[in-house]
């Protein structure tokens, strides 16, 4: 649904899920791709999934996350400019309504503000009230914190 699609209404919105596996996916945050996955879905169509991890994850949870439908990208090192030009591409290709950033790093805040430049909806996703980034939170339309428990 292109520019015309949005400003009449027409169709349910496509979502981006970017989550930053490294930042949300710990053990003091107990966050479940699941759950992820629908607070992502309650904002429309799931167009893009996707879960960065670095390249020393498990490969069972590589495995899990595919199997929950993540398109699981890998990177050497830091995954965050990986996954912050990958969400700003997706934006800026109108392949997407609605940019759903699942992390507790305010390095993910400019992705979030050009998505907005180019009319796509924002949100923020908090792993947990105590991983909760209040620039990354200011910067999104929306902010959601995950139940810590």
């Amino acid at each position: 649904m292109g520019l015309l699609g949005r400003l009449f209404g027409g169709g349910t919105k496509r979502v981006g899920l970017f989550v930053d596996g490294p930042n949300v996916l710990r053990s003091e945050f107990d966050v479940d791709l699941d759950d992820l996955r629908t607070v992502a879905g309650e904002e429309g169509t799931l167009a893009v999934s996707r879960l960065y991890l670095d390249e020393h994850a498990p490969s069972g949870l590589l495995q899990a996350a595919e199997a929950r439908g993540f398109e699981v990208v890998t990177t050497s090192g830091d995954v965050d400019v990986r996954m912050a030009v990958d969400a700003t591409d997706v934006a800026a290709d109108d392949a997407i309504d609605v940019l759903v950033i699942a992390s507790r790093d305010a390095d993910f805040k400019p992705a979030l503000e050009r998505a907005a430049r180019y009319g796509v909806e924002t949100v923020a996703v908090a792993p947990g009230a105590h991983g909760r980034s209040d620039a990354l939170q200011n910067a999104a339309q929306r902010a959601l914190t995950l139940d810590d428990g």
